[in-house]
C-alpha cells in the first residue's frame, strides 16, 4: 500500500551480562536482521593482533612459523581498535603499517639459565602501548598469579632463549580468525509451548512420564502436587520434535504444540576476550549502521544518476 511503513523497532532485554559473557533478548525483528548481526559480531568487528614477527634469536625447539603464529593467536586487548587506522589505509607510514596509528609493537627477551624448565607466557610480551597487551585470563579462570602466567607460547630447557620484535596491527575476522572477537555467537528462536491440558489429563501418570522421558532435554516435567505435566524450561527445547513424535506414537497428535516465535531471538555471545561482551554488541551494531548507510547512499548515487543522467555523474567527479 503506498504510502505504508513497515518500519520496526527492535527492543532488547539483557539476562545476563559478564566480561566476556553476554545472553539477551532480541524482540521486533527477523531473522535477516538478527542473522547480519550474528555474521558482524564474528567476522567485522575490529581488534588487534600480531600481525608481523621478526625473529632474533630462537634456540626453542619450535620453528619460527611456529612460534609466529602461535602469536597471532594470543587474544590482546583491543578497546581502541575502532578508533585505529588499518595499515592499508594508513597515510602516515604509507601503508607500510609500522607506525603508532595503525600498529602496535611488542619486545620479547627470554632465556632459561637454570635445569628448570622456563615456561616462555604472554605474559613476558611487552608492549610499547599500555592499553594493548594480552588478555589476562587469571582472575576469570580463578587462578592464583603463581599457577597462571598467561598463555603459553614455548617452553625452553636450560641455555636455550627467544628474543622477537612483534607488530600488531588492526584487523578483521573476515580477513583472519585471529582478528575475530567472539569466540562463539549463537541465537535461536524464542520458542513457545503449549500443553492441551483436556488431552494431558486423558493419560495415565506413567504415560505423562513416558512423553516427558522423550525429550531429550529437560523441557517438560511433572509437579509431584499436581500429578500434571508441566513446562520447566522452553529455551531447552531444541527444535528435534521428539516430543511430537511421541505424542502421534501414543494416539495423541495435538498433545503438545510447539512454535517458534518469528520476531523474537536470544542470542548467547562468549568473546575472547579481546573486546568485552557488551562492546562487542555495540561496535557490531555500530558497523551494521555504517553498512546500511553505504547502501542507502549507493540508493541515492543510482537515483541521481537515473535523474540527472551525465550531469549527475560529472558532478560526483565520474
Amino acid at each position: 500500500m503506498e504510502g505504508a511503513s513497515y518500519q520496526r523497532f527492535p527492543r532488547v532485554k539483557i539476562r545476563e551480562l559478564k566480561d566476556d559473557y553476554a545472553k539477551f533478548e532480541l524482540h521486533d525483528t527477523d531473522a535477516s536482521m538478527a542473522n547480519a548481526l550474528r555474521r558482524v559480531m564474528i567476522a567485522e568487528v575490529p581488534t588487534i593482533a600480531i600481525d608481523l614477527v621478526e625473529i632474533e634469536v630462537n634456540s626453542s625447539v619450535l620453528n619460527d612459523e611456529f612460534i609466529a603464529h602461535r602469536l597471532g593467536l594470543i587474544p590482546l586487548t583491543s578497546q581502541r581498535a575502532m578508533s585505529m587506522r588499518f595499515s592499508r589505509d594508513c597515510d602516515a607510514c604509507d601503508g607500510d603499517g609500522q607506525c603508532e596509528f595503525c600498529s602496535v609493537e611488542f619486545h620479547l627477551r627470554a632465556k632459561c639459565i637454570s635445569d628448570q624448565t622456563l615456561d616462555v607466557t604472554s605474559k613476558d610480551l611487552y608492549s610499547s602501548d599500555h592499553t594493548v597487551v594480552p588478555v589476562d585470563f587469571t582472575d576469570s579462570a580463578g587462578y592464583e598469579s603463581s599457577e597462571q602466567r598467561g598463555i603459553i607460547i614455548v617452553k625452553l630447557r636450560r641455555g636455550q632463549e627467544l628474543r622477537l620484535r612483534a607488530i600488531a596491527r588492526k584487523g578483521i575476522g573476515k580477513d583472519h580468525a585471529k582478528w575475530s572477537p567472539a569466540a562463539t555467537v549463537t541465537f535461536m528462536y524464542e520458542p513457545e509451548i503449549h500443553i492441551n491440558e483436556d488431552m494431558m489429563d486423558t493419560l495415565t501418570l506413567e504415560e505423562k512420564q513416558s512423553f516427558v522421558d522423550s525429550s531429550p532435554t529437560r523441557v517438560f516435567d511433572i509437579d509431584p502436587n499436581t500429578q500434571q505435566v508441566v513446562v520447566v524450561d522452553p529455551e531447552a527445547y531444541t527444535y528435534d520434535d521428539e516430543v511430537l513424535k511421541k505424542a502421534e506414537a501414543m494416539g495423541k497428535p495435538g498433545l503438545v504444540e510447539i512454535y517458534a516465535k518469528e520476531d523474537s531471538f536470544i542470542f548467547t555471545i562468549e568473546s575472547t576476550g579481546a573486546v568485552k561482551a557488551y562492546q562487542l554488541v555495540l561496535n557490531a551494531i555500530e558497523i551494521l549502521k555504517q553498512k546500511l548507510d553505504a547502501v542507502r547512499l549507493s540508493e541515492d548515487t543510482v537515483e541521481a544518476d537515473d535523474q540527472f543522467g551525465e550531469l549527475g555523474a560529472h558532478m560526483r567527479g565520474g
